[in-house]
């Protein structure tokens, strides 16, 4: 019994310590998450205005740009995977994951060539770990994506879907992330950004009746429609890193109350077979006592 006491004290011992690191992970999720939800809230009313921009420019402009083209000289797709860099947030890695193979698995059964970038170590190990070819992979910034980072990311896809064939050109690119809903609601998503199709233009076409202000354009419609194009698919991938960025430390923060609550109740039974085991021997002791006393008062 005096072994069950040791044994159990050891376990209590090391699951306070791994409760101490979960509410640790946990305060620092709810110190980060506030920024990251407000920048992720943040990014929509650009995006919506830059989404009105477009589609003024739409309608005084034709719209044909390489960005809104389908292509059909190449089976290559580009996939960007937006994971985590750690553990320890639940199944926020491993949904994404699962959305992703299922994305792939459509493409190949299409004759598609997928082309595989990852944003955050989790995918990247995945995906090396299954041998399949990573054509570029950011880590370290998936709770928090830096400016330049976002714009690498997006200036990268937008390279190789406006390449040639022969320079190794997609013909779309999908993003597989995570839109924050709520704290405790977060939502995989797949989405194609290119080629791009601009909702705002085609909702303006379809209702006539509704007049658009008179503008003018320097140097012309369709030049600022180009550079208004591009800025429009950086702003689409920064609103996903982000939304991702705030689903992860809400996951996180989430996933480590749940553990820190866990360890409480794994304490609490622990502490409660201690003490029965420390009564047990107690009251053996007390058995081989009275019955030494007994023998001796017989002898």
């Amino acid at each position: 019994m005096a072994g069950n006491q040791r044994l159990y004290k050891q376990r209590i011992r090391s699951t306070q310590t791994l409760q101490k690191v979960f509410k640790a992970m946990e305060l620092i999720a709810s110190s980060r998450i506030g920024q990251a939800r407000r920048n992720a809230q943040e990014v929509s009313p650009y995006d919506h205005a830059l989404s009105h921009a477009v589609a003024a420019l739409g309608s005084y402009a034709r719209l044909d740009h390489p960005i809104t083209r389908t292509r059909a000289d190449t089976n290559r797709v580009a996939v960007l995977v937006v994971t985590s860099d750690r553990g320890m947030a639940g199944a926020y890695s491993a949904t994404i994951l699962r959305e992703s193979e299922h994305l792939l698995n459509q493409l190949l059964a299409e004759g598609r060539e997928p082309v595989l970038f990852t944003f955050g170590r989790r995918a990247q190990s995945y995906f090396s770990f299954r041998g399949r070819d990573v054509e570029y992979s950011w880590t370290g910034e998936s709770d928090r994506p830096s400016a330049p980072t976002i714009n690498e990311v997006a200036s990268l896809l937008l390279e190789y879907f406006l390449a040639s064939e022969p320079a190794g050109g997609v013909a779309e690119v999908h993003i597989v992330f995570t839109r924050y809903v709520s704290m405790v609601s977060q939502v995989p998503e797949v989405r194609r950004m290119l080629p791009l199709t601009v909702v705002d233009v085609d909702e303006a076409r379809e209702q006539p009746q509704q007049a658009l202000p008179l503008y003018e354009f320097e140097p012309s419609p369709n030049e600022v429609l180009g550079a208004l194009l591009a800025r429009y698919v950086a702003t689409r991938i920064r609103n996903a890193l982000l939304q991702s960025a705030a689903s992860e430390l809400a996951a996180r923060q989430q996933a480590m109350h749940t553990a820190t609550d866990n360890a409480e109740e794994i304490i609490t039974t622990y502490t409660r077979l201690a003490n029965a085991a420390r009564q047990g021997d107690i009251t053996q002791e007390i058995t081989e006592i009275v019955s030494g006393a007994d023998a001796l008062g017989s002898g």
